[in-house]
């Protein structure tokens, strides 16, 4: 989406990329369950993550020109742009090392989990991605109702995402014996692998949703424009970004690997 697009054809656009998004994580689940084949997997993951990244997170704008003023706003938001990317990626690698961190110790294991919620908990986090392109783009064509709406759905979608992991999952997952270490009972690496890359993420999702509320409050107010909202456009990629990581995260927990 670029911001020069009118207003209906780029809510269109995130239509489509919702739609790509969904059938790809359909048949991220159907191949896992038909096929087991890992290959596959990986290039499913990697197309929704380039979707996500170019379409929702607009990463082409790092190579946007900012001529002009040094102290004009567009000046400003594209050292922001270049700032909270690199950002990203410095904390990419910490959910990297976690992937990586998920092979060594289970190598093609995987932990016994609840599949059908774990397809729900990443659905309502792909639905919150699409609902937090439309607050962005009704934002950047002065919709300020428009962006508290989709973003006021967005925060709850988010919330349902966090309480269905930390509060549900978790209570399900120690059930099937995947237990933290408490007193003498140690934790085995299943449970180290589950808690730390499902932990690590959650944390992200609750700042997220701190970044969103404020953001929303501070719309609510008025400060921010078709032409001056770099904190709705940060707030959005470090949403997009959540919903990235998961992307990766949901296959290598739920779907590759066997039962072990």
């Amino acid at each position: 989406m670029t911001h020069t697009q009118d207003k209906s054809a780029a809510f269109g656009l995130g239509v489509v990329i919702f739609i790509y998004l969904a059938v790809l994580t359909a048949l991220e689940c159907f191949v896992a369950v038909t096929f087991e084949a890992i290959s596959i997997l990986v290039v499913i993951a990697l197309v929704k993550a380039a979707l996500v990244m170019y379409y929702y997170m607009h990463i082409y704008q790092l190579n946007a020109e900012n001529e002009g003023d040094e102290n004009s706003y567009a000046f400003k938001t594209g050292t922001n742009r270049f700032g909270l990317w690199l950002f990203l990626l410095s904390d990419a690698f910490v959910f990297g090392g976690l992937l990586v961190m998920r092979f060594n110790l289970l190598a093609m294991t995987r932990p016994h989990l609840n599949q059908t919620l774990g397809l729900i908990v990443t659905a309502v986090l792909l639905i919150s991605s699409f609902f937090m392109n439309r607050g962005e783009t009704a934002m950047a064509h002065g919709d300020r109702k428009g962006f508290l709406r989709n973003t006021a759905i967005t925060f709850v979608l988010g919330f349902i995402f966090l309480i269905g992991v930390v509060f549900v999952e978790w209570r399900l997952a120690a059930e099937e014996g995947l237990v933290a270490s408490f007193g003498n009972t140690t934790v085995g690496p299943q449970g180290a692998v589950f808690y730390m890359m499902t932990g690590m993420h959650a944390f992200h999702v609750f700042t997220g949703l701190i970044f969103l509320a404020l953001v929303w409050n501070n719309a609510r107010k008025g400060s921010f424009s078709a032409e001056r909202h770099w904190g709705v456009e940060a707030a959005t990629i470090y949403w997009h970004f959540v919903d990235l990581v998961w992307i990766f995260f949901y296959p290598a927990l739920y779907l590759i690997g066997k039962l072990s």
